[in-house]
């Protein structure tokens, strides 16, 4: 007896073989109610979403432990040399302005050799490492910080020019005001006439340099340094850029220290230049004004490192009731998608 189902057996021959399996889908599509198939859609949907949401939590986790981490490596490394540099800088006004520098049992002199092998060693650690927690500031701290960052966007690798090498070429000048970092005002006006943009490679042959002040808004919260008047362009530090507050800060202490070559020397037992001595001594209001400015980039870093924490939650922000609408969160107005899957571009 025929079997009724033949239609039912695939057939053996390849081409034919999709056929069949079209066919039979279709079969089992309208075995099914309509109420059945949209909630299977509609399961699915809410597990994608689920999966979408896991994998974001655990993005912003790792981004911010990541960003934790980071700002505590960078600011114990600065604040442990600032101090050390303080307290032996301090010490040898102490010792010289009490005649008993060249006592061993004196408590200024004892210190300031206690704690100089101590500062040596950590500025070596430091002056290691600092490309390193560079390049950790950008990654952990600016690039996860940045809402609007998409790492699928066509650019330049070496996009920010800004390096140690830069510095120095540049004379950056760390007691200069204008070069102090600023992060402008919230509440400036943006919408009346700004002033004049300048290109970079116009701006030093101008007469006025431009810094950052409450009408300035946190967009434009940058400087600019110049080489010369005429030999070459100027180069942007931005001070929302933990970056950029980490190069110039090790740059302004690595100019504080060679400033104290002298009572670095005397700290660590070592013969002392007098005439040198002398000049710190004559120095010494400008030497405390120029430690305690570093003391405020530490504490201006650390300012900005809290704010992009913050900036971190915002970015990895729970998403609102419309996001969970079907085809609604694709809108890209509503920002939805914290985490994007955009294909690499060159």
């Amino acid at each position: 007896m025929p079997n009724d189902d033949t239609h039912d057996i695939a057939p053996k021959a390849a081409p034919l073989r999709w056929l069949w399996k079209f066919n039979h889908g279709l079969d089992i599509v309208k075995g099914l109610s309509l109420v059945t198939v949209l909630s299977s859609l509609l399961v699915g949907y809410f597990q994608y979403l689920n999966a979408y949401q896991e994998k974001v939590s655990s993005q912003a986790k790792e981004d911010m432990n990541s960003a934790a981490a980071t700002f505590t490596e960078i600011s114990h490394a600065f604040s442990k040399m600032q101090g050390l540099q303080q307290t032996l800088y301090t010490d040898f006004v102490r010792a010289v302005g009490e005649k008993s520098d060249a006592s061993d049992k004196a408590l200024a002199t004892s210190n300031a050799r206690a704690i100089s092998e101590r500062y040596e060693k950590a500025r070596n650690e430091l002056r290691e490492n600092i490309d390193l927690l560079t390049r950790k500031a950008e990654i952990y701290i600016d690039w996860a910080s940045n809402t609007y960052r998409d790492p699928a966007e066509k650019r330049n690798v070496d996009e920010d020019p800004l390096s140690r090498r830069v510095l120095r070429d540049y004379a950056f000048d760390c007691s200069d005001k204008f070069n102090f970092p600023a992060f402008g005002n919230v509440h400036a006006p943006d919408d009346d006439t700004p002033p004049k943009e300048v290109a970079d490679d116009k701006y030093c042959t101008m007469a006025e340099k431009r810094g950052v002040d409450d009408t300035t808004t946190p967009k434009d919260a940058f400087i600019r340094i110049c080489a010369g008047p005429q030999d070459r362009a100027a180069k942007r530090i931005y001070w929302y850029s933990a970056k950029h507050h980490v190069l110039t800060m090790h740059y302004c202490f690595e100019a504080a220290h060679n400033k104290l070559a002298a009572a670095r020397q005397w700290a660590a037992g070592s013969v002392g230049d007098a005439a040198k001595e002398s000049d710190i001594l004559q120095g010494e209001k400008e030497i405390n004004a120029e430690l305690d400015d570093l003391a405020g980039r530490i504490n201006a870093f650390s300012s900005l490192a809290l704010y992009q924490l913050e900036q971190i939650r915002v970015k990895y922000r729970p998403a609102g009731l419309w996001c969970n609408v079907p085809f609604v969160w694709n809108i890209s107005s509503l920002n939805c998608f914290p985490i994007r899957t955009a294909s690499l571009t060159r």
